[in-house]
């Protein structure tokens, strides 16, 4: 242990995607809020697979890491830009919606200049000592900390069919970039998924279907291609009024809710549907393009075929099963959430439900009443507590303004209570108050 590692922090966070990022640009000037953030990589990455060079966010500029709590951040967006020349060119786009890698890269600018960021520390244990946590790492380096913050962030997940039978003839979208040459070697690919994930990688894929060649398969088990709503009166959803009254929700209505909102956040931008349909469209005025789309397919079945794979599906709205034969499957099947393993020593500190989740406060602590709460935060581990907003980057600086209160006692950035036009549950005064045929 060094002589740095005998303080106790007022927080130790683990993890280091955008929020907790966002935690620690919003927490470096507070004087009397002492963190320290760790880090298993050894840089900053965010979604490194998925970086392509036309890839925007689905979110505008100011849902950085710090401008929804504090626009005069010297951590914001637009400092980013200013300080590395390229504010005008930026303004001269306009578009608020910045390109994917260009976010990625204004993250690692923060993460540069924030001493409490600490890569190559992969955390193994998480204990107490009666005093506070005590994080050991795999560098062997020890830190104690009175407060833990989890910003573990999620694994890449696929159907349980083609778990581990597929070997090298399938990935993840997460690893789209680092496998794209070996995919185009296939005679064909196929994609499975809805989302924009999915889409983007069918954009950028058909785009080499001249180079290269192949066949192009775009399977997802969703009714249609649907787009993400954007309406200004849904957006409204993400907010704190929206949280509020979700979390109130018994558990099996937020379930059921969770299912119905996937358009809210889980859709395609309707601008790369427009992109991909148009590009369609030309490639048919050329002779065609060898490539098939199919909705409301469920892969029920996966195993390696020859020199490619076989995928058993099955037409929901039909009822008929079928196959495909494909050199090389992409599956853009989203992400999983696993309860990290360094946290078995501290299990009865935290708060779970009935489905060994955490559960988390309004103030997104899931620590249990033995430790008195507001000791362990969540950082995008709540959806199923606070709502759909859980990932969305917008609603990050939010939630990081209710934690840092939290941990000091006081707004030290203010928290909008109510933003939206609309009442998400009944209001007060529309309540019935006993007064029957008034």
């Amino acid at each position: 242990m060094t002589a740095s590692d005998t303080a106790v922090h007022d927080f130790v966070a683990i993890g280091l995607g955008p929020f907790n990022l966002g935690l620690a640009a919003l927490s470096d000037p507070v004087e009397d809020l002492d963190g320290i953030f760790l880090e298993a990589r050894p840089s900053f990455a965010w979604h490194p697979g998925m970086l392509l060079e036309d890839a925007t966010l689905q979110v505008p500029f100011l849902a950085d890491l710090v401008t929804m709590a504090d626009p005069t951040s010297r951590f914001s967006f637009l400092n980013h830009l200013k300080e590395t020349g390229r504010l005008y060119p930026f303004y001269i786009r306009e578009s608020f919606y910045p390109l994917r890698g260009e976010f990625s890269n204004y993250c690692g600018w923060v993460a540069d200049r924030l001493a409490s960021v600490h890569f190559d520390s992969p955390v193994q244990r998480v204990e107490h000592d009666g005093t506070a946590y005590v994080v050991s790492t795999g560098n062997r380096e020890v830190h104690r900390g009175r407060r833990l913050v989890l910003g573990t962030g999620t694994q890449p997940w696929v159907p349980e069919v083609a778990r581990g039978v597929l070997g090298e003839r399938a990935c993840h979208s997460g690893d789209y970039l680092a496998r794209k040459a070996t995919l185009q070697q296939q005679e064909s690919i196929t994609i499975v998924g809805s989302g924009q994930s999915a889409a983007e990688i069918y954009l950028d894929l058909l785009g080499g279907i001249d180079d290269h060649g192949y066949a192009l398969n775009w399977v997802t088990r969703s009714p249609r291609f649907f787009p993400m709503e954007y309406t200004k009166l849904t957006l409204e959803m993400t907010s704190p009024e929206y949280t509020a009254h979700f979390q109130s929700l018994p558990a099996d209505v937020r379930e059921r809710l969770l299912r119905e909102q996937r358009g809210l956040y889980k859709g395609i931008s309707s601008d790369l549907i427009d992109r991909i349909h148009d590009e369609l469209y030309r490639r048919e005025t050329l002779g065609g393009t060898t490539t098939t789309l199919v909705t409301n397919t469920a892969v029920t079945g996966a195993s390696t075929s020859g020199d490619g794979v076989r995928l058993d599906l099955h037409h929901v709205e039909a009822d008929e099963a079928f196959a495909l034969e494909t050199g090389a499957v992409v599956f853009a099947t989203g992400y999983g959430r696993e309860v990290p393993a360094f946290l078995a020593p501290i299990r009865d500190r935290i708060n779970w439900d009935d489905r060994g989740r955490f559960l988390a406060s309004p103030t997104y602590a899931i620590d249990s009443a033995v430790t008195g709460g507001n000791e362990i935060f969540v950082q995008n581990a709540e959806e199923h507590t606070h709502g759909f907003v859980a990932p969305d980057l917008g609603m990050g600086a939010y939630r990081n303004s209710v934690i840092i209160a939290a941990m000091t006692g006081r707004e030290v950035y203010p928290i909008e209570k109510r933003i939206a036009f609309q009442e998400f549950g009944v209001p007060d005064h529309l309540r019935t108050r006993g007064e029957v045929g008034r």
